[in-house]
């Protein structure tokens, strides 16, 4: 305890400021993260340092003090320092930490390679015209494996390549030649490494979800149990409309297909009744003109009618439809006949 306090009293004034600027801040936001910031120009973190000041707060310290600060803070903070590493940023908020992800990922840019950096994926630049005309640049690109040549007064690449594969050094000639080619293998931005929330420390194997694919779940995961509830049921506020609805469908249905009497069915009953006593007439008549009385019949004939005056209506609509069909038929017909007359005339 006196060796820490000791080492506290050492400590450069500016120093402290500093650990205590960071302790203020992990302690009056929600969310904290680290984020890598290797390989980026100071340019590069003052923009996205603009362009996050409605969403969130970017710290860029030592690392040293960074990790005073979590060992002052103590067990409120457990594990984070495990995270810092090389170039480290912090970064503060108060939206989520799958918010915070998806924002940080807008900030990456594509960017040039520098000659001596190892590719982190093949290198490829596309076939396809370039804006340089004829002359030294058609050596250089060629010098250092990009298939180039002359076309139309443009130099040209001649097809797709791979000019160097991940893992592999980059030549200070060919990161030229990229750049002159606008060709930018690098995604450049603030990289998180971990975000902590209340307790819990996601990482961004974590954060990195589908949103489209997320919310395509959670639709089918509701549809399902909605028809799981339906299905069973169960009755929920989201599910007693359609349950109450189907019960009523269902009791009508045996209601009429029982025949019971009840002021629900009746008229499905005496219209189900009617029809029956129709056909059973419409029988009788063919067989016995006397078989009915002159009101049965004069309705038979009503019925009868009215199914003469259906189908006529839709007679030329089918009508129609045939010569439609026989139309195209004959159109197919002529273009195989010209096709065969052509093939004929050439051999």
């Amino acid at each position: 305890m006196a060796e820490n306090k000791h080492r506290t009293e050492n400590i450069p004034q500016w120093k402290k400021d500093e650990i205590d600027i960071i302790k203020e801040l992990i302690q009056s936001h929600k969310v904290f993260g680290m984020v890598g910031i290797e390989g980026i120009l100071a340019a590069k973190i003052q923009k996205i340092r603009r362009d996050l000041k409605d969403v969130a707060v970017l710290k860029v310290s030592r690392n040293t003090l960074t990790r005073r600060a979590l060992d002052e803070l103590g067990e409120s903070i457990p594990e984070m320092d495990k995270y810092l590493d090389k170039q480290t940023a912090l970064i503060f908020t108060n939206e989520s930490p799958f918010k915070l992800y998806k924002v940080l990922e807008q900030t990456k840019t594509p960017s040039p390679i520098k000659g001596g950096a190892i590719a982190p994926a093949d290198i490829i630049v596309q076939k396809g015209p370039t804006s340089f005309p004829p002359g030294p640049i058609l050596g250089e690109l060629q010098s250092v494996g990009i298939p180039a040549s002359i076309d139309a007064g443009k130099v040209v690449v001649k097809e797709t390549k791979v000019v160097c594969k991940a893992g592999e050094k980059v030549s200070q000639k060919l990161a030229t030649m990229l750049s002159k080619l606008e060709v930018y293998p690098l995604i450049v931005g603030l990289d998180l490494r971990a975000a902590y929330d209340d307790g819990t420390i996601y990482e961004p194997e974590l954060l990195a979800i589908d949103e489209s694919q997320y919310f395509s779940d959670v639709i089918r995961a509701a549809q399902n149990a909605f028809n799981l509830s339906v299905n069973t049921a169960y009755p929920t506020s989201a599910t007693i409309v359609t349950l109450l609805a189907k019960a009523f469908t269902e009791s009508k249905n045996l209601g009429v297909n029982a025949v019971v009497f009840d002021s629900g069915v009746m008229d499905t009953l005496l219209a189900k009744a009617h029809a029956q006593m129709t056909s059973v007439a419409s029988e009788a008549a063919d067989k016995d003109a006397n078989a009915v009385d002159d009101e049965l019949k004069e309705a038979l004939g009503a019925a009868a009618s009215a199914a003469a005056a259906s189908a006529a209506a839709k007679a030329p609509e089918e009508e129609e439809e045939v010569k439609e069909e026989e139309e195209e038929e004959e159109e197919d017909t002529s273009e195989e006949d010209g096709m065969a007359g052509l093939g004929a005339l050439f051999g």
